[in-house]
This record gives structure tokens, C-alpha cells and sequence, in this order.
């Protein structure tokens, strides 16, 4: 397993570059890498429709954040800024009462990861009853996004970014520098996809315990550069021709060994996507995949240039 993540790595090169004003939750790099792990959970009777159309399924996790980029509505679908709200734990978990308490703009602009996660799914077990592949492929590679992304403790606050805390760049530093580096090391073996009886509360389960982690994550990360220093913390190399500013490998060392917690949730993004995919499949009646014909094929990433961006909040960074 850990020869066959190497040789992944090497065809996916990570895309986290320092200083980029438009950049990705887990880098284009993590959302790939995760998803392929997540297709080796699936049990045998549903993993030979993902292995066969695995390369489309990979492309084709990154496109939440490319949508994001030209679809104003696309943002909020992927964080919820959980500590804009009196109480967590009073917040609605379905999305008609949530409606009713806080109103949809409202929702909208605090996040709405979660319940958009959920219908995700609820569309891909329609998608799998309905055994259309070209949906299936679709909705499962959006799915493996949104789950990922609600894994990720700076998507469940209005501090995503460090910028209210004085700590600017700690999302591309914790998302896409570290797994640059190091996941070749990650252990990615998490057994067995399962089925979960109640997909919205396991949903909502992660993204509270991801947000558990977030206090956890910025003192860290400020401790350490006070007693790193800023001309330790960092170091030029090159990118794309040009000479960028990013946290050194020592720093990013420290902080990994320190906060193994990164590595967990690359890990529990793996086995949720999953426990989903599978779940999906068993409320759809566990359709025979395998025999749908005549699937696209893996697609050309569309570029993401300057001028084809939405003038909205750009919530990661």
C-alpha cells in the first residue's frame, strides 16, 4: 500500500503554490489523492464500477472548486462558519427547519456544507436507483469533494484563513503545503467501506468534530512561529518560473509531528467518502454498476484563469 501511494504522488503533482491568490481546499493534489484511496474501501461488488471509471471519478473531484471559480453559488457549499451561531449544537440539522429558524440568506452566507454534502448524496442514490452512469460518476466525484472539504477544521469557521488572527496563509499551509510533503508517509489503509444508518447525522458528526480541532490548530501553528521565527519559517522555492514564498520543511515538520491530526482527517475523509458511496448504493436497491455501458471518458481540466472568476469571498483564501 505505501509503494503504490509513492507511485500515486508521483502522477499527481501537488498544485499548492504560496502566494497564488486563488487557491483550493485540500489543493487539487489532496482532493485527487483522497478520493482514489476512497474507491479501494468499497467492497467487491460496487468497487469494479469505480476502479473501471476511476480516472473520470479523480478528474472530475476537483470540479466543486473549479464551479466555484464561475458560479457565485458554488462557494458556500463548501464550508458552514459554524462560530457565527449562539450554539452549535441548537443549529438544525435538516435544512427546511434550519430555513425556518435562520432564513436562507442567512445560511447562505455563514456556509451551507453540510446540508449541500447531504443532498449530494440523497442525488447520487437517486443517480444509482436510476443506474445512469454518467450521474453516478458525476455526483460521486462532487461527493468525495464536499465530504472532504467538511473534514477540514478551517472550513467550519469564519477564521479560515487566519485573518483574524493574525496568522494569514494557514489554510494553504495546513491543506496543501504539509500534504505536499508529506503524505507519501500517510497511512491511508482504513478498511472496509460501511453503511451508516443516518447519513445527515454523520455528516454533521465530522464537521463538529473537525471544528473541535480548530483551537487546537491555530496555537499551534502560533506557537510554534513564535519560537521558530518568521526568517526560519520560511524559504523561497521555485514554482512555475517564479520564486515563491513558502513554510520550510522544517517548520512544516514540526507542526505535522506535533499536530498528527491532519494526517486523521485526510484519513477520515477517505473512509467517509466511502461509507457514503457504498451507503448510497445500498438505499439504491445495490444496483449491478457493473453492467452500464458506454461511460465518458476522462476529460481536460478546464483552465481557471483571472478573468474567469466570480468577484465574490473567496472563503478559503
Amino acid at each position: 500500500m505505501r509503494k503504490w501511494v509513492i507511485f500515486l504522488l508521483v502522477l499527481l503533482p501537488a498544485t499548492y503554490t504560496a502566494g497564488s491568490a486563488y487557491k483550493v481546499a485540500w489543493g487539487f493534489f489532496g482532493h485527487k489523492l483522497i478520493t482514489e484511496m476512497a474507491i479501494y474501501t468499497l467492497p467487491a461488488d460496487l468497487m469494479p464500477f469505480f476502479k473501471a471509471n476511476k480516472g473520470i471519478i479523480v478528474s472530475k473531484s476537483v470540479q466543486p472548486d473549479q464551479r466555484r471559480y464561475v458560479n457565485p453559488d458554488e462557494g458556500p457549499r463548501h464550508y458552514i462558519d459554524l462560530d457565527l451561531y449562539e450554539d452549535i449544537d441548537s443549529i438544525p440539522r435538516f435544512w427546511p427547519e434550519a430555513v425556518s429558524r435562520y432564513g436562507e440568506d442567512t445560511l447562505q452566507a455563514r456556509g451551507v456544507g453540510p446540508w449541500h454534502t447531504y443532498f449530494t448524496f440523497r442525488n447520487l442514490v437517486k443517480a444509482m436507483s436510476q443506474k445512469d452512469g454518467d450521474k453516478i460518476i458525476r455526483i460521486a466525484a462532487d461527493l468525495s469533494h464536499y465530504v472532504a472539504d467538511a473534514n477540514v477544521p478551517l472550513h467550519t469557521t469564519s477564521n479560515y484563513n487566519g485573518q483574524l488572527s493574525n496568522q494569514v496563509g494557514i489554510h494553504s499551509f495546513w491543506e496543501s503545503r504539509i500534504p505536499e510533503l508529506f503524505a507519501r508517509d500517510f497511512d491511508f489503509w482504513v478498511g472496509q467501506a460501511e453503511y451508516t444508518m443516518y447519513p445527515l447525522s454523520y455528516i454533521w458528526d465530522h464537521v463538529l468534530y473537525a471544528n473541535s480541532l480548530t483551537d487546537s490548530l491555530f496555537g499551534l501553528e502560533y506557537s510554534l512561529t513564535n519560537e521558530t521565527g518568521q526568517h526560519r519559517k520560511y524559504v523561497y522555492e521555485a514554482r512555475s518560473k517564479k520564486q515563491v514564498k513558502v513554510a520550510s520543511k522544517s517548520f512544516s515538520r514540526a507542526y505535522l509531528n506535533q499536530f498528527p491530526f491532519l494526517e486523521q482527517q485526510m484519513q477520515r475523509s477517505v473512509k467517509m467518502i466511502g461509507d457514503l458511496w457504498f451507503t448510497a448504493w445500498i438505499e439504491a436497491g445495490q444496483p449491478d454498476l457493473a453492467s452500464i455501458k458506454d461511460l465518458p471518458k476522462v476529460e481536460e481540466e478546464p483552465e481557471v484563469t483571472p478573468e474567469k472568476l466570480v468577484p465574490a469571498r473567496e472563503h478559503e483564501y
